[in-house]
């Protein structure tokens, strides 16, 4: 459907500004076809939120981090207002933009459960961090535009966007640094378990060393005893 429709109605619809009235009155099959196609894409929003059940199911916690819940259920939400009140429009774009993302991301998830005969061909992994980055910038840039070009669009939503986006880049940043960038820190002083065993260890040895010194001591007091003894005798 989206070759197609970006073939034939490429005249009438524009990636600058695709006005809501003009679908509506102009191209009313057309918009119906898109409405519903954003409506599946809606739809789809709720079924990705099964990975989370998923995640809770195989005790996986530590995936459930606050980009993943924000993620989640802000786009839900906002993307039933955005059906509910302008299913059409300049809605379009990001829905196309972020379900093509959104196939890469979910094709790299099912290879990556055929296991580590699979995995270790999986080398792109931070790049589809670096293509949601860049779907972000894009975002605000297709939007920046329609503003100034006074686009028939409510501007409210215009401006939520861009916000929204802005937040992503802050979080997917956040994640790609710590993830990807980050180097663990060199480890210059020794472990506190580390220090006491060791000092458990040396003050064993050295309490052990001392016992030695006074087993020693023991045989050496009892040869100078005879020694002297000797000596007396033979004075006497």
């Amino acid at each position: 459907f989206e070759p197609m429709y970006f073939f034939f109605f490429r005249k009438t619809n524009t990636f600058g500004c695709n006005n809501l009235k003009k679908f509506l009155t102009s191209l009313l099959l057309l918009y119906w076809q898109v409405a519903a196609a954003l409506w599946w894409y809606f739809i789809s929003k709720g079924v990705e939120d099964l990975d989370t059940v998923f995640f809770i199911l195989r005790k996986k916690f530590s995936q459930i981090s606050f980009l993943h819940v924000y993620h989640h259920c802000t786009m839900f939400t906002l993307w039933w207002i955005g059906i509910k009140w302008v299913a059409g429009g300049q809605s379009f774009f990001g829905a196309h933009m972020n379900a093509a993302i959104h196939v890469l991301m979910y094709l790299y998830y099912g290879l990556a459960a055929f296991g580590p005969k699979i995995q270790k061909y999986l080398w792109w992994k931070k790049y589809l961090t670096i293509i949601q980055m860049v779907q972000f910038h894009v975002t605000i840039g297709h939007t920046a535009l329609s503003l100034y070009s006074d686009c028939p669009f409510p501007k409210w939503m215009h401006w939520c966007l861009i916000g929204y986006a802005l937040t992503f880049i802050i979080l997917f940043g956040n994640f790609y640094y710590q993830t990807y960038r980050r180097q663990p820190r060199r480890e210059t002083a020794a472990k506190p378990g580390k220090a006491l065993h060791n000092g458990a260890f040396y003050g064993a040895l050295a309490s052990s060393n001392g016992n030695a010194g006074k087993t020693d001591e023991k045989p050496a007091a009892a040869e100078s005893g005879r020694r002297k003894r000797k000596g007396r005798a033979k004075r006497d």
